[in-house]
């Protein structure tokens, strides 16, 4: 039997966001605010075979660059993707998401009585405990949250 592989198209400007944690390409949708109601072209691909990763997703948005706030989003769901930016049909630009040792301003803490979730102006931080799967720790209260709890929020 021959083998039959899935070819998606090239895309001639926007943004390819490869290698994202394999079942995680809809969280990633979901960050950028894509809901398929604005007429861009989005290809979503998952759990597409990876030498590295065993499946990963991936995702093509036609017309667009994706912000820095939202590359930092995409890391905690998937901290092996790669952005790749594409400028007539070429990848101009690709660069590694990195998901930083303290994280600020991202996520909430998921502990109702921590003080970060109080009218008090602090913003939420926490400590990468652990990447893969992911793992962070409050700097306020010490609650620690999993991949579950932060997906939740977007």
């Amino acid at each position: 039997m021959a083998k039959r592989t899935l070819r998606v198209s090239k895309i001639r400007e926007g943004t390819v966001i490869d290698h994202i944690t394999g079942g995680h390409a809809l969280d990633v949708i979901k960050i950028l605010g894509i809901t398929g109601r604005t007429g861009g072209i989005v290809t979503v691909a998952i759990n597409i075979p990876s030498k590295i990763l065993k499946v990963k997703d991936i995702v093509k948005v036609e017309g667009r660059k994706i912000a820095s706030a939202e590359v930092d989003k995409i890391a905690l769901l998937a901290p092996h993707a790669t952005i790749n930016i594409i400028r007539s049909y070429r990848v101009v630009e690709k660069q590694r998401v990195k998901l930083p040792k303290v994280i600020r301003g991202i996520v909430k803490c998921a502990n109702p009585a921590c003080i970060s979730n109080s009218d008090e102006p602090v913003q939420a931080t926490f400590y990468v405990e652990r990447e893969e799967p992911l793992r962070l720790k409050c700097h306020y209260c010490g609650y620690v949250m999993e991949k579950q709890d932060v997906l939740k929020q977007f």
